[in-house]
């Protein structure tokens, strides 16, 4: 028998879930996450999940993991000091940067600019220049290169980037400046950008390579300590890293790219949701995945991800494939106060972290939080993770007095005012990534995970209008389902910049092709089967003249039936969806992309044995809630008690390990085969 862990880091708990491959039987294992040291937290939870599982460490053939610690450098400021080079006269290529500037009317005024990842003092300009079609024009000087490199080594720099103009087309200049890089300095990890992005737009290229370079010896330094002390633990299984688009990378290839594992963490929420929308018989999903700090939300739809080109992490917005997940400071431990200036209740995005925690958590929280709303309203049972985890609800309800106190209201109003400021926060998240996208949220359900989601998506599902609610199985730890469930992927890019009707379909077939065999021959290095690789294509194209491209899928079989007139077809409606309208100017092939993707794991769905449709075998005991005003009366259920067609009519809670379930009135809630809990309206 072989095993599967996966394992996702978050900012309150770190997540495990172990999937015997052989007959889809799986444990699953929270323990606190360790912020100091993200190893820790890991290997506390290795250990106890083994021996609850009873395997030894030998018998993990893959341990798969999502990690926020690329993300964290860059929004804490953490990163290495990155030494520049770029073509002679292109010194200031950060500084200038784009003219957007985020926010309103005037946004500029107050607009703090962020300070570039590459300071100016680290970047160096050497004479050398390729032109547009790849034709050296000026050679490059090696002896300015070697100053330039050994005063950036006078300076201090961690990591060196070398992004010079029209790389993307030819990057014999970079290899070449990567060559005496290794010689001048050697140990100092390089991000060439013809490797990282060899694409067009030479800011864009530049920042990804940057941001690749700045994160690149914190990933590597958390990447070699953990795989060390795996091993020392006796984890001789395969350590891959999820990456932003939703895929797996080797270790050693995250080491090299950290730029393609920014956005890792919330990835695995959405291939986990996938795996069960799957076993569900669900193909349209918006996700809400709830934690202690934050909501992440996503749309699936036929089972198909949303993914976009560009990743964003706080003020950075690096051109590489993520999901398209956004993100709102609305999660279980966000702290609800009343500002003195308003008089008004707000919710977030402070959160009460870990550690102190939610007051509940008797850990020396003592602000309110989301957390100790539900346990006050009797949404939140006292005790957590079976029992293991008591919640101190008088402690709870002295904090939530507080707010109550401040807005002159009950305590009960006040804590239920907290939990509908909070869905009203997730409410807007979903409306971004669906309404405002072009989609209907009524023709989805909505999928809630992470420690908090199942208590917040009944709630959530009655504001979109999308139903079914879905309490996915375990959805405490999806996110680490999604680690374990997915599979390998690499992808490469290539400008193409030319106008449709000059363009023929034996030249895109000749380009993807030559990318295709080159994305392959990674996942062959990184051990994937050669019969096991499939290819898949994109192709980016804007109107003639537009800033921006609209990216779809193609496939070369529908590509030779349909033509270039077919792509254009598909390109004139996602165009009039997106932005609701199409004009008449000739279309642009901009960029083409070969994607390469291992074998998806066949992990089955273990399938609950069949009840009569009534729960009454899981009942634990009778509770009383507060909800719709007063209080009500309301049931307590074991999950792991239920039974497939069983029905639970709200107001109702479910408890497990890892998470709670709140079905509210006027719902019933349906226990499907693999053992997902859809919610309806009764």
């Amino acid at each position: 028998m072989t095993y599967r862990l996966g394992v996702d880091v978050g900012g309150t708990f770190t997540d495990l879930l172990l999937f015997d491959e052989s007959n889809g039987a799986f444990w699953r294992h929270k323990t606190p996450s360790t912020p100091h040291d993200s190893s820790e937290g890991i290997l506390n939870g290795v250990k106890a999940i083994t021996a609850e599982a009873g395997v030894s460490a030998k018998d993990i053939a893959y341990f798969l993991h999502g990690t926020t610690v690329a993300t964290n450098a860059v929004l804490e400021g953490k990163g290495a000091k990155v030494g520049l080079i770029v073509t002679e006269g292109y010194r200031d290529i950060m500084q200038i940067a784009r003219s957007f500037v985020p926010g309103g009317l005037a946004a500029w005024i107050v607009w703090p600019k962020p300070q570039p990842l590459a300071a100016l003092q680290n970047t160096i300009d050497v004479p050398e220049r390729m032109d547009a079609n790849g034709k050296e024009v000026r050679r490059l000087d090696e002896n300015a290169v070697r100053a330039a490199l050994r005063k950036l080594k006078g300076q201090g720099i961690e990591a060196l980037t070398v992004s010079l103009i029209n790389a993307y087309v030819n990057g014999a200049h970079e290899t070449r400046i990567g060559e005496i890089a290794a010689e001048e300095i050697p140990g100092i990890p390089v991000s060439l950008s013809h490797e990282v992005l060899p694409e067009m737009q030479e800011y864009e290229r530049t920042l990804s390579t940057v941001a690749n370079a700045a994160v690149r010896p914190v990933v590597s330094k958390y990447v070699s300590n953990l795989r060390d002390k795996l091993e020392d633990e006796g984890l001789e299984g395969k350590l891959s890293l999820l990456r932003s688009d939703g895929g797996l990378m080797s270790s050693q290839k995250a080491e090299e790219h950290p730029v393609n594992i920014l956005m890792s963490g919330p990835a695995g929420g959405v291939t986990g949701a996938l795996w069960v929308a799957k076993n569900a018989g669900l193909k349209n999903i918006l996700t809400l995945d709830v934690g202690g700090t934050s909501t992440d939300v996503a749309l699936i739809e036929g089972l198909e991800p949303r993914r976009q080109r560009t990743t964003e992490v706080g003020h950075l917005s690096v051109r590489a494939s993520a999901l398209d997940v956004k993100t709102v400071g609305a999660g279980g431990g966000s702290i609800a106060h009343v500002p003195e200036l308003t008089g008004a209740l707000r919710v977030g995005p402070e959160s009460a972290g870990a550690v102190p925690g939610p007051v509940a958590y008797g850990k020396g929280g003592e602000l309110p939080t989301v957390t100790d709303a539900n346990v006050v309203l009797g949404y939140l049972p006292e005790d957590l993770l079976g029992g293991s985890f008591q919640l101190d609800r008088e402690g709870a309800k002295k904090a939530v007095q507080i707010i109550a106190d401040a807005l002159g209201v009950s305590l009960m109003e006040a804590a239920r005012g907290i939990i509908d400021i909070v869905n009203e926060n997730m409410f807007g998240a979903l409306r971004m990534i669906s309404v405002q996208q072009g989609y209907d949220p009524r023709e989805f359900a909505v999928m809630g995970f992470g420690g908090a989601g199942p208590l917040h998506v009944n709630a959530v599902a009655k504001l979109m209008g999308s139903w079914p609610a879905v309490s996915p199985v375990s959805p405490g730890v999806l996110c680490a389902l999604g680690d374990a469930t997915t599979r390998m992927r690499t992808e490469t890019a290539r400008s193409f910049s030319r106008l449709a009707r000059d363009t023929s379909v034996a030249d895109l077939v000749t380009v993807l092709r030559e990318m295709a065999e080159q994305t392959r021959g990674e996942l062959l290095a990184d051990g994937v089967a050669d019969a096991d690789i499939t290819a898949e294509f994109e192709v980016d194209i804007r109107y003639a003249g537009q800033a921006f491209e609209v990216p779809l899928t193609i496939d070369e079989a529908v590509l030779e039936a349909d033509g270039i007139e077919g792509i254009l077809a598909r390109f004139d409606e996602e165009h009039r969806r997106l932005f609701t309208f199409n004009m008449d100017t000739p279309h642009e092939i901009v960029n083409l992309r070969a994607v390469a993707l291992g074998k998806a794991p066949a992990l089955p769905a273990a399938e609950l044995p069949k009840g009569n449709g009534d729960p009454i075998g899981a009942k634990i005991r009778d509770h009383t809630l507060w909800m719709d005003g007063e209080e009500r009366a309301a049931v307590i259920y074991d999950r792991s008690r239920l039974k497939q067609g069983d029905r639970i009519p709200g107001p109702a809670i479910v408890t497990e390990m890892d998470s709670t379930t709140l079905i509210e009135t006027g719902c019933v809630a349906t226990v499907d085969a693999s053992g997902n809990i859809l919610i309806e309206l009764q």
